[in-house]
């Protein structure tokens, strides 16, 4: 993908350019290879030569991201859209993260007793467990560990046959 001049004129303002490069006439090919690379997907390996060495192109995307230059510019674009009056944010959903839930849990309401009951439970068995408490199941009886046949009582080794 080539940026059109005007594409250019915008995003360039935003690209720091520092006392050991990248030089100027290289920025913008650099700019359209990362372009590139997350247009198609494609790792960072199988970079066309047209924008330079792969590893180049890799480090300044870093250390673009790094410095918050795409954020400053997605700032930059959504001001110039406002600008216009060309923005409509009814449709921009940047994050789809989803956090499932069980679905007994949709619309449960507790009251405030209850609440306060399994706050204090909740309470009382981190205190148990930073005690050093035995651990306790569901219904709340303390755990016993089970047998792993090794103790001579249970292996039967404990007689003594001389």
């Amino acid at each position: 993908m080539q940026l059109n001049d005007a594409e250019w004129e915008f995003i360039e303002p935003y690209l720091p350019v520092g006392a050991f490069g990248p030089y100027p006439e290289r920025l913008r090919q650099q700019f359209e290879g990362v372009v590139w690379r997350f247009r198609t997907g494609a790792q960072w390996r199988e970079m066309p030569q047209e924008f330079g060495a792969w590893s180049t192109v890799a480090n300044r995307f870093r250390q673009w991201r790094d410095i918050g230059v795409f954020e400053a510019l997605l700032e930059g674009l959504i001001a110039e859209a406002a600008r216009r009056g060309e923005v409509d944010l009814s449709l921009v959903s940047i994050d789809s993260t989803t956090a499932r839930a069980h679905h007994d849990a949709a619309g449960m309401h507790l009251s405030e007793d209850v609440l306060t009951a399994l706050e204090k439970a909740a309470a009382e068995e981190e205190t148990a467990r930073s005690k050093g408490a035995a651990p306790r199941n569901k219904t709340g009886r303390t755990q016993t560990p089970i047998p792993t046949g090794k103790s001579a009582d249970v292996s039967g080794d404990a007689t003594d046959s001389d």
